[in-house]
């Protein structure tokens, strides 16, 4: 039996991560040098795309072969293990980031495009289950941009378990990928949820409230911390809703509804402009197209969205 589906985009990854194969160099090396493996390359962490075929068909990940990506990337690019699909093939991220003008190169032109992953997300023109290993291959190539040289000692690190290591020749410290948790939260009360804005947002705006969680703090003291700092708001209980990766560069939202115990609040004016409590009925209608304009909503492919679509449903 397999897992539930997550609502949210970029979760959902079909791939076998094959973790256990990392460590072995020799099959690493072997699946690399396959002629049935695929690497989709990334410039300046956008990913390669085809376009559609005919309208409406949407559009496909850009999977090369060694041979073609050897040609546009050199012979040593950063390259990723990422996993094995359902038909056997080894899939890998290559970073493309070298190329001056790669849609212009030689392998490339006219084939697709470099596009930008949340715009690919938000449009829905690749599948969620492609838009996930896409997500993967994007946190773990800017994770190796971010990260050439070891921390401990400032040599140039190397690659190592197929891209999931990094190593120093130095010092030997060992550096690995790291995932931030961010807590994303949703605060009830009776038939109502709270949703703050920022300056920076789109005029009428709302979203839930989210913040990282801090080293040695649970996620629902993270919720409640947020909460009272950004909101003023005290709550009694906190339930879990569910996950969504965010490749950006690579952090886990974790998305939770929270009961408050009242429903006074207090902007902090630094965090949040300015934020209120909304009905049932009026989050019901702007999700049915039919809220009378005074705001709006982050769209479906955020987590956000799907706290809100749960209260809606009176899931929260």
């Amino acid at each position: 039996m397999g897992l539930p589906q997550n609502p949210n985009i970029f979760a959902n990854n079909p791939l076998d991560r094959a973790s256990y194969r990392r460590t072995d160099a020799d099959w690493v090396a072997s699946q690399i040098a396959d002629p049935a493996s695929l690497f989709v390359p990334f410039h300046k962490l956008q990913p390669f795309v085809l376009p559609e075929e005919k309208p409406g068909q949407g559009k496909d990940v850009g999977w090369l072969r060694m041979g073609l990506l050897q040609d546009l990337c050199g012979p040593d690019p950063v390259i990723v293990f990422l996993g094995i699909n359902k038909r056997g093939k080894s899939l890998f991220a290559a970073d493309a980031s070298g190329i001056k003008d790669p849609e212009n190169h030689p392998s490339l032109k006219g084939l697709g495009a470099f596009e930008e992953l949340r715009g690919l997300a938000m449009a829905g023109e690749i599948t969620p289950t492609e838009l996930a290993i896409l997500a993967q291959g994007k946190s773990m190539i800017d994770w190796h941009q971010r990260h050439g040289f070891c921390s401990v000692c400032g040599t140039k690190s190397e690659i190592k378990e197929a891209g999931y290591k990094r190593q120093c020749p130095s010092c030997k410290a060992e550096h690995f990928p790291r995932t931030d948790p961010v807590a994303i939260m949703l605060a009830t009360y009776k038939d109502a949820c709270f949703l703050g804005r920022q300056k920076i947002w789109p005029k009428g705006m709302h979203s839930a409230l989210a913040g990282f969680i801090e080293p040695g703090e649970s996620i629902e003291e993270a919720v409640a911390r947020e909460l009272h700092e950004e909101a003023g708001l005290r709550v009694g209980s906190v339930t879990y809703h569910s996950t969504q990766p965010w490749p950006y560069p690579s952090s886990l939202m974790i998305g939770c509804h929270a009961v408050a115990e009242t429903d006074e609040f207090k902007i902090d004016g630094i965090e949040l402009s300015a934020g209120r409590w909304f009905t049932r009925e009026e989050i019901q209608a702007v999700l049915a197209g039919k809220g009378d304009g005074s705001f709006w909503l982050p769209p479906p492919f955020a987590i956000a969205h799907q706290l809100v679509k749960a209260f809606a449903e009176g899931k929260a």
